[in-house]
């Protein structure tokens, strides 16, 4: 692993980081987290408006994320507020790990619900800014979501998500001088499930009514590439 890599990724274990695990079990500490990263330093002022808390609320949340290392101060402007920056790009953990202790277990479900919230209003904010012309038309057509099922291994899923993670790394470092280039929201999920009661087939093109209907749909639906 590079120092590139391990100054972008914070890498959460429980054994090590139980206090900062249960700071973070807090929709909005999340979400002021997950805002700075995406919209770069703030002050509690700022946040409080794009969250529609109270500055009050939004200072306190950002000490306890200063507290446990996942932001830190960043230059002031007036040097009447304290600004806020992200330390790292994105926080990561195991989930073999993550299983061990209910504690842990409770960060990881707020975590992904988190991310389905950040999922709809980035849904929203797409619309709008297409509607709305902040957004150039070109972006139309690439933009949009798949419901892909696949039959794959453990060991192939994994494989997966390393490519993706190196593809989207490799393309943002091409884009990164391009004046064309905007901020892209990618969410992705590789769910693994288990047959139904009574599914029998297990052939290479077997799968659940379920499955099924989520293929077709996706045919007759999918926008986007």
């Amino acid at each position: 692993m590079t120092d590139d890599h391990e100054h972008r990724r914070r890498v959460l274990d429980p054994r090590q980081d139980a206090a900062a695990l249960k700071a973070l079990t807090h929709p909005l500490r999340i979400r002021l987290l997950g805002l700075l990263r995406m919209e770069g330093p703030a002050t509690a002022s700022e946040l409080a408006v794009r969250t529609g808390e109270s500055s009050a609320s939004t200072s306190y949340h950002l000490r306890v994320l200063a507290k446990y290392a996942f932001i830190a101060e960043a230059e002031h402007r007036d040097g009447r507020e304290r600004r806020w920056k992200s330390v790292h790009e994105v926080t990561s953990w195991s989930n073999a790990a993550m299983a061990g202790s209910q504690e842990a277990r409770a960060f990881v479900d707020v975590a992904r619900r988190a991310q389905l919230d950040h999922l709809e209003r980035s849904l929203a904010r797409h619309q709008e800014d297409l509607d709305t012309g902040r957004l150039d038309g070109e972006w139309l057509e690439p933009s949009g979501f798949t419901d892909l099922v696949a039959r794959l291994t453990p060991e192939s899923l994994t494989e997966l998500w390393a490519a993706f993670e190196r593809t989207v790394n490799e393309l943002a470092a091409r884009d990164e001088g391009d004046a064309r280039a905007e901020q892209v929201v990618l969410f992705t999920a590789g769910l693994a499930l288990a047959p139904e009661t009574g599914a029998r087939d297990t052939g290479p093109n077997a799968g659940t009514d379920s499955a099924k209907a989520v293929t077709e749909k996706k045919s007759a639906t999918e926008d986007g590439s």
